[in-house]
């Protein structure tokens, strides 16, 4: 279970990248946060965002429309 949540669901690119930029501020350094969304561009999007800030994903899943994303913060 990661230690913050984020609900991007019924948001389009890039807001949750956006939204999800800005919450990890708010966790430590090594913490995770994980991010739902239900827009199928998020996929790439959050693969590049997390190469683009040296951040780590540690997982990609999809649950019927529902797209989760499990973000280390690395930096």
């Amino acid at each position: 279970m990661a230690d913050q949540l984020l609900d991007a669901k019924g948001l389009n690119c890039p807001l949750p990248i956006l939204r999800a930029k800005k919450a990890l501020r708010d966790v430590a350094m090594g913490g995770t946060l994980e991010v739902l969304a239900t827009d199928p561009g998020a996929v790439k999007d959050f693969e590049a965002f997390c190469r683009a800030t040296g951040n780590e994903l540690l997982a990609s899943k999809v649950d019927g429309k529902i797209f989760s994303f499990v973000i280390k913060r690395m930096s």
